[in-house]
């Protein structure tokens, strides 16, 4: 069977030699994606190029609705600025393959020939786009832990580089590199230690009287179409977002890198993607050793099935086979659940259906809906059954806001029943490299965020945050749905399950920040950030922390602790 995967791989291949229209992707948290989604609503109708759910979306995709939008768009002033940036960025796939503007003053005549690129290389059959990745960032916090109040002075500093391609337009590359030292904020820290892992990172090194974690950032792949403009195969090391929200109840960003291979199929207005990943289960930290590996595997089908209306299907299977790959979970079909079936299996599959709507060229409305498991009978009962596993997420972003150009806002509710993401063997819970795969927050709470972004002047980006939730806890030893990484067999009661069970906390996060930005892709950051955490009752101490911050970043997107 080993050998029938590696001869299809090579089948892939050999039909990209024969192909083109590889391309390299927008790495995420990047700006432009900003810019394209508020593109997108102001057009008042949804792109077949750019599926923005399913991110990260190709660089390809990106050019090509912005050569469209340039014309078609009403856009201010600041819209048609950073258009040209972003256009400049990926300047490789403008329709002359030389969009990347020239710079007034290159360095020695070799080195930023072109503004966003320290080095820039373009011939017939090659393109090479290198860059460093430099940041610093100083931070003064104040916290208070009951009656108890400390203050510290932290930094966090990364240095690598960056840098992607292709080769006679068949094969796409990307490659990111850096090394990172990191002092967080008390909450932060609280939950590396409990959680034995970095948020978004993978292999730590800590030295336990020290505040600094040191770990390196790498990923990349290479990319290759299998069928032109319609079916391209991406493998390599990397994250995936599926979702049109800050948070996503599918799949985010927010655990650590994974080994992937992701099939994209964009054929009409349909979007279908395939993701086959190899991820770490729950572990212990401890010397030095090599992890053991689960699977997963995930379908993402989108369409437009009207001009403002996107729905979207997903499905997810994570499994745990003791190294080794369940080969019937590369049907690239959608529908696990017959499969699951067929194997005799309890594997841990996930079902999911969204929805996008553009309204009034202004207002984007969107949702998800996660299910784990569930009875139909007991879901509209009031009995509260344990073993009723779903999600819910709805959100609007409203663009130029009340008539004022460049003011955007978004709100979103998340709500998540307890004991969803977990599983019975605890090794097959919906996590990667001790991180949820889903929301940050796990399962077993009610949040609420809103964001208002605006844009004064071309080069100014004011961001201001508020996040509520309230998340139930487990103590005494009991679980109560609230930790994904229990199993669900210990589960305390088998009725009257709420969506807060357990203790009751209460967070609330405010976090206000300004980047400015010197040159292209150099920013500068000032910030504050709020927060504070109570519990149900008083046994338990509040916990409140203030925070300044500033920093210097280039080629990087700045790193936001705003999730807990």
């Amino acid at each position: 069977m080993a050998k029938k995967i590696l001869l299809s791989f090579l089948s892939f291949l050999s039909l990209s030699i024969a192909s083109t229209a590889q391309t390299t992707t927008l790495p995420l948290g990047e700006e432009e994606y900003n810019l394209l989604d508020r593109l997108e609503t102001k057009s008042g109708k949804l792109s077949n190029e750019l599926f923005i759910s399913g991110s990260p979306v190709t660089r390809k995709s990106e050019v090509h609705f912005l050569e469209t939008a340039a014309d078609s768009i009403p856009l201010s002033n600041i819209d048609r600025n950073n258009l040209k940036h972003a256009m400049s960025v990926s300047g490789e796939w403008a329709k002359d393959e030389n969009g990347a503007i020239d710079a007034k003053h290159p360095w020695f005549k070799t080195f930023y020939k072109k503004q966003p690129d320290f080095i820039y290389v373009k011939t017939k059959d090659f393109f090479l786009s290198v860059n460093p990745i430099i940041s610093a960032q100083y931070e003064s916090e104040s916290y208070k832990i009951g009656n108890t109040s400390t203050t510290q002075s932290l930094y966090a500093s990364s240095r690598g580089a960056e840098f992607r391609g292709w080769i006679s337009k068949r094969i796409g590359f990307y490659a990111y590199m850096t090394d990172n030292q990191e002092q967080p904020v008390s909450y932060v820290k609280d939950w590396i230690e409990s959680h034995q892992a970095v948020p978004g990172a993978d292999y730590y090194q800590h030295n336990g009287g020290s505040k600094t974690y040191d770990y390196i950032q790498a990923r990349g792949y290479i990319d290759f179409a299998i069928i032109k403009n319609y079916v391209n195969a991406s493998f390599g090391y990397d994250k995936q977002f599926i979702g049109d929200g800050i948070r996503s109840l599918f799949l985010s960003d927010f655990s650590s890198n994974a080994t992937f291979l992701k099939l994209n199929t964009k054929i009409w207005k349909l979007n279908y993607q395939n993701i086959y990943s190899e991820i770490t289960p729950p572990y212990e930290r401890g010397a030095d050793q090599q992890l053991p590996h689960k699977y997963s595997t995930t379908h993402y089908l989108s369409i437009n099935a009207t001009k403002w209306l996107n729905i979207g299907l997903f499905e997810n299977v994570i499994f745990d086979r003791n190294d080794r790959y369940q080969f019937s979970y590369l049907n690239p079909i959608i529908f696990y659940r017959s499969i699951e079936r067929s194997n005799g299996s309890p594997d841990n599959v996930n079902l999911g259906f969204s929805a996008k709507a553009i309204i009034l060229k202004k207002v984007q409305l969107y949702g998800q809906l996660f299910l784990d498991e569930f009875k139909s009978k007991e879901l509209f009962s009031s009995r509260g059954w344990w073993g009723n596993k779903y999600g819910v997420q709805l959100g609007a972003k409203y663009f130029d806001a009340f008539t004022i150009k460049n003011l955007d806002l978004q709100a979103e509710l998340n709500m998540v029943r307890p004991y969803t993401y977990s599983h019975s063997d605890s090794l097959s819970n919906y996590s990667n490299y001790n991180q949820p795969l889903a929301h940050p927050l796990g399962s077993g709470f009610i949040e609420f965020i809103g964001v208002a972004k605006y844009r004064p002047m071309k080069d100014l980006f004011l961001t201001g945050k508020l996040m509520y939730y309230v998340k139930g806890v487990d103590t005494g030893g009991l679980n109560y749905g609230n930790d994904i990484f229990l199993s669900y067999n210990t589960h305390v009661n088998e009725y009257g399950v709420k969506m807060i069970n357990g203790l009751k906390s209460n967070c609330m996060l405010i976090s206000l920040n300004a980047s400015y930005r010197i040159k292209e892709r150099l920013y500068f950051d000032l910030g504050f950030v709020y927060r504070k955490y109570t519990y149900e009752h008083d046994y338990f101490p509040q916990q409140t922390s203030m925070s300044i911050y500033s920093g210097l970043r280039l080629n990087i997107a700045r790193r936001a602790y705003d999730f807990m």
